[in-house]
């Protein structure tokens, strides 16, 4: 048998392997032998079957450890966190009685004189506020009269007197300060140790 009546065979010649199949065909000009891509296609695997009371176990597990992180998570938030810095320190609570002042007992005099200074002051305070007020209300009076009168005379003035002028807001101001600043100061972080303390949680 020659070579030109084996090319139909050669042509659906097929070759199996494990990752695939791979086809041979020498149908092509010039006559010669070509190797296809491999496939690599595998079947599928196979499902295992599970039994329904498996399944509702496991997802009962998944559900109560939820449950038991979401409680944990709540039992959490109710607790503050602690600041290093308002604790009193147990020396302290321990000397309370030796730094504690004992003050001298006042007379009746000086009890006295002390709620009557109390109530004139008060009293002092109270005409300081009512001066106050009444000064605030004669400037607003004041200010209502000369409005009225400008208006009695031009509304196209009165207009423009009670128009607000946007060019005041906003308003910066920069005042003298406590001590002069010095120009081109470069001022030093300096060195410092973090003592910030980690809970739970945090990263």
């Amino acid at each position: 048998m020659s070579f030109l009546n084996l090319l139909p065979i050669f042509s659906r010649l097929s070759v199996h392997t494990v990752s695939g199949i791979r086809n041979i065909s020498a149908c092509t000009n010039p006559l010669y032998f070509k190797v296809s891509n491999a496939l690599l296609g595998e079947p599928l695997k196979k499902k295992k079957k599970l039994d329904p009371a498996i399944i509702r176990a496991r997802e009962e597990r998944k559900k109560k450890k939820l449950e038991k992180q979401i409680r944990k998570l709540e039992k959490a938030t109710k607790q503050l966190k602690p600041v290093s810095e308002l604790e009193i320190p147990l020396k302290l609570i321990d000397e309370k009685k030796k730094r504690l002042r004992q003050l001298p007992k006042l007379s009746e005099e000086e009890v006295e004189s002390r709620i009557l200074l109390q109530k004139e002051w008060s009293r002092y305070k109270t005409q300081q506020h009512l001066n106050n007020v009444q000064i605030i209300d004669s400037i607003f009076y004041s200010q209502q009269k000369a409005l009225d009168e400008l208006r009695a005379e031009s509304e196209q003035l009165y207009q423009e007197a009670i128009h607000r002028d946007f060019k005041l807001l906003p308003y910066t101001a920069k005042g003298p300060l406590k001590t002069p600043a010095i120009e081109n100061y470069d001022s030093p972080d300096g060195n410092y140790i973090n003592m910030t303390r980690k809970f739970d949680g945090e990263e």
